[in-house]
């Protein structure tokens, strides 16, 4: 008898509780963090560094980092909005009585995972899939495509 030593349903969960839209117990609507948007992706690098801070950081500091990463600029207000997205999604806290924020753990898990994903994998992936010179990944891909190929037509399922 072969033994999991993770519970996929739980990852299903986690993907979503942060990609997937929140409801406040006012029943308002929060946006999620969408795995593939680029603002969503800087949000979650910004996590990485700001975990390093001991005092936390504030709206201004998100703004500059987001803003030089996106190489564009970001009014406060939007940021604001991002923000109020990661504190209810669970990535961020509020500093009590202040108005800077601190990284909580599971923001630091979440944003290593999701950064990294995006990154070195699927990135990286469609690049080499993508790429005019073949690889390994293009010609597995080409194999598993006759693969299907085969097993339809003697099926008789091929059109």
């Amino acid at each position: 008898m072969e033994r999991l030593s993770h519970d996929p349903a739980r990852g299903r969960q986690t993907f979503t509780a942060v990609n997937d839209a929140v409801t406040t117990d006012n029943g308002t609507r929060v946006a999620g963090l969408k795995f593939a948007d680029p603002r969503a992706q800087v949000l979650l690098q910004a996590l990485l560094i700001f975990r390093l801070l001991p005092n936390g950081f504030t709206n201004r500091d998100l703004r500059g980092l987001v803003g030089q990463l996106l190489a564009s600029t970001m009014s406060s207000g939007q940021l604001t909005y991002d923000l109020r997205r990661l504190r209810l999604h669970g990535l961020i806290t509020r500093i009590p009585h202040s108005h800077r924020y601190h990284v909580t753990d599971t923001g630091l898990h979440h944003a290593l995972f999701l950064t990294r994903a995006h990154d070195r994998l699927l990135r990286t992936g469609l690049a080499e899939i993508t790429d005019p010179q073949p690889g390994p990944l293009q010609a597995a891909s080409r194999n598993y495509q006759k693969a299907l190929d085969r097993l339809s037509k003697t099926s008789g399922l091929a059109a």
